[in-house]
């Protein structure tokens, strides 16, 4: 082995983070999500988020969780319907997961 040659010293994970992380795409949406909004029903956890557009407006997205570790499922929905505020949108997603609750196919 080179004497010479020498193994790079540790860089903490927040240096790393702040010299690799990637700029925010200004075209992104802004995802809003807080696990306080999720609701248990039965054997399914429904977890709404709301994604703010380009345009300004927001979209709704809905998480349908059953079962437990290795043995979970999960469903996500994605609504076409635009709205003003993140709230409707996430209220919109809440009851089109209760309604589908009702609808068969949905994992055990």
């Amino acid at each position: 082995m080179d004497p010479t040659f020498r193994t790079p010293k540790r860089i903490s994970g927040l240096l790393f983070s702040l010299l690799f992380a990637r700029l925010p795409n200004p075209n992104a949406s802004l995802l809003i999500h807080s696990p306080a909004i999720s609701q248990v029903i039965g054997r399914y956890a429904l977890t709404p988020t709301a994604a703010m557009t380009a345009s300004g407006s927001y979209t709704a997205t809905l998480s349908i969780r059953s079962g437990k570790g290795s043995c979970s499922h999960d469903r996500v929905f994605r609504f076409i319907p635009l709205f003003q505020s993140p709230a409707a949108a996430i209220r919109y997603a809440i009851e089109q997961g209760k309604s589908y609750l009702h609808l068969p196919g949905l994992p055990d």
